[in-house]
């Protein structure tokens, strides 16, 4: 009996060690959770039989999606174990809660995208083969035993990819949807028209597609002389936007459009020439240059055109937000056309210490815009630029050259994401070796300073609601193929997603590193998408 008592004890100190142990350890999951706990014991999810308890119709089909790819990449063996899915009405819209137990994971949730969330964080704690639904024999489906209870810090979880100056067929968009949602990011920002070429149907103007589509050539390499003369173009029909609108609702994704104004507009003016200060005529940009030539905006028909215009838009995408670009607006062709100088004098506007009547007047066109936007129940966000003059309240702001304007926003009362081009441009090297990089920008930003970024930083507390978030932007002068954006997208965008959902304290970057080298990459590479090494040197 003493020596019964004495391995009792042994094992009690043992099965205690252990769960330290364990708990001590961390889950493969990316974005982080908020709050987790690993128990004792592991969940065996083979041909685990997976189960709706009060969800609606879109969050069963999912789910009975998700029992799919486990029936498959399971080989169709049957387990004894079960995943339910149940409602959760006290949990917040994008939170969810997972209690994986020895026979029975349960996940909670009060929402598409919490029920999403957590078959996207059960998805990474099985084998690879679960994405595709290809089976492994080899493959090891234990997972700890775990309590998640996990939400994301931030509403707002963006990824732009630039179309204008390399169109991305619909099946391409598809598949950088797909990793987004991996991912959990929420929000598509489509760059969709620029001075290298206009790539929405718009039924009233023809032109736009017809003409302002196509550029006679790309510029080669990083020379602006030079000219490949191959004449380059493609847009999306209106059906294939709406297609695209559905496929990124079913991963929790709302597409944000953006049709940039009064400046990176040249595409239409090729189309339409009365709508320029000069009248034209006008060409696509073949170089990856500023344009002079920007919408005349002391035209009414120019306001009837973005109306025109953006009607069509709204009709298209149902979200809240449309992004009206406002960057990098040369004010040379206001400030010589009488017509632009005439709304000037009309409406009183004149130069002060810090700003010109033009940009007062590039104020005045984005508040006549986000007044009819209005309209339609749509809000503007614009890059950072509409801050220069007078905003009028309501616009969200877009912080791109660096944190500068999204800490002024804040500070004045205005909405803000947080894009600063040197942690969150994935256009710019990963290397500190740039002749080993594709040919791009030569700025470097490697997956540590991305992943080290904080958003709020810089921001007063009583402001710090105002941050809305955080976007990466894949521009892509330089990136003319879905595997070179893919390479460039991955895997930083996994480490901005740990900036956008996890908070300061739960960011680890060598616990970071080896799930995406040991787990993430695996899984991408399953999927068939190319990515970045440089993590692994």
């Amino acid at each position: 009996m003493r020596f019964l008592g004495r391995l009792f004890s042994v094992v009690c100190v043992l099965s205690v060690l252990s769960a330290c142990s364990d708990k001590a350890e961390s889950l493969p999951i990316v974005p982080y959770p908020q709050d987790v706990v690993i128990e004792t014991g592991s969940f065996n999810a083979l041909g685990a039989k997976v189960i709706s308890e009060g969800l609606d119709d879109a969050e069963i089909a999912l789910v009975d999606k998700f029992g799919q790819q486990i029936a498959s990449a399971s080989g169709n063996k049957k387990g004894l174990s079960k995943i339910v899915f149940r409602r959760d009405d006290s949990l917040e819209k994008e939170s969810y809660r997972l209690e994986i137990g020895n026979c029975k994971a349960v996940a909670y949730s009060s929402s598409y995208n919490g029920t999403l969330y957590a078959v996207m964080t059960l998805m990474q704690l099985m084998p690879a083969g679960v994405y595709s639904g290809s089976y492994d024999e080899e493959a090891d489906w234990t997972i700890p035993c775990a309590k998640i209870n996990d939400k994301p810090r931030f509403g707002y979880r963006g990824a732009l990819l630039d179309c204008s100056r390399h169109f991305f067929e619909a099946d391409e968009i598809k598949k950088f949807l797909d990793v987004m949602a991996m991912y959990k990011l929420n929000r598509f920002h489509w760059h969709l028209t620029d001075d290298h070429g206009w790539r929405v149907e718009i039924k009233k103007y023809p032109l736009l597609t017809e003409v302002g589509s196509i550029r006679n050539g790309t510029m080669i390499g990083w020379d602006a002389r030079s000219n490949d003369g191959i004449r380059y173009g493609g847009y999306y029909t209106q059906e294939q936007l709406r297609d695209i609108v559905a496929y990124a609702a079913d991963r929790g994704i709302e597409i944000v459009p953006e049709i940039d104004l009064p400046a990176h507009i040249v595409s239409a003016l090729t189309a339409y020439p009365h709508l320029g200060c000069t009248g034209g005529p006008y060409n696509l940009m073949t170089v990856w240059d500023i344009a002079k030539d920007v919408l005349c905006v002391g035209k009414d028909s120019s306001f009837e055109f973005l109306e025109d215009v953006l009607s069509e838009v709204c009709d298209i995408f149902p979200y809240e937000y449309i992004h009206i670009g406002g960057d990098e607006c040369p004010k040379i062709r206001w400030e010589n056309c009488p017509k632009c100088q005439a709304r000037i004098k009309e409406l009183g506007l004149k130069d002060t210490d810090k700003w010109t009547a033009e940009h007062y007047l590039q104020n005045y066109v984005t508040a006549r815009v986000q007044k009819f936007l209005a309209t339609k129940g749509k809000k503007v966000i614009g890059w950072d630029e509409i801050l220069e003059g007078d905003l009028a309240p309501g616009a969200t702001i877009m912080s791109w050259r660096g944190e500068k304007g999204g800490i002024e926003a804040a500070n004045k009362g205005f909405d803000a994401i947080m894009t600063p081009c040197e942690y969150c441009y994935l256009n710019y090297c990963q290397s500190d070796k740039p002749e080993l990089e594709p040919v791009g920008f030569y700025e470097y930003v490697p997956v540590e300073k991305c992943y080290n970024y904080e958003p709020l930083g810089g921001i007063p507390q009583e402001a710090h609601h105002h941050i809305l978030g955080v976007q990466c932007n894949v521009w892509t002068e330089f990136i003319a193929t879905p595997a070179h954006v893919q390479y460039m997208l991955l895997p930083r965008m996994l480490a901005i997603s740990e900036v956008q959902w996890s908070c300061p304290e739960d960011k680890d970057f060598e616990r970071f590193k080896a799930d995406v080298i040991s787990h993430q990459m695996p899984v991408l590479k399953s999927l068939g998408y190319t990515y970045c090494k440089v993590i692994e040197d």
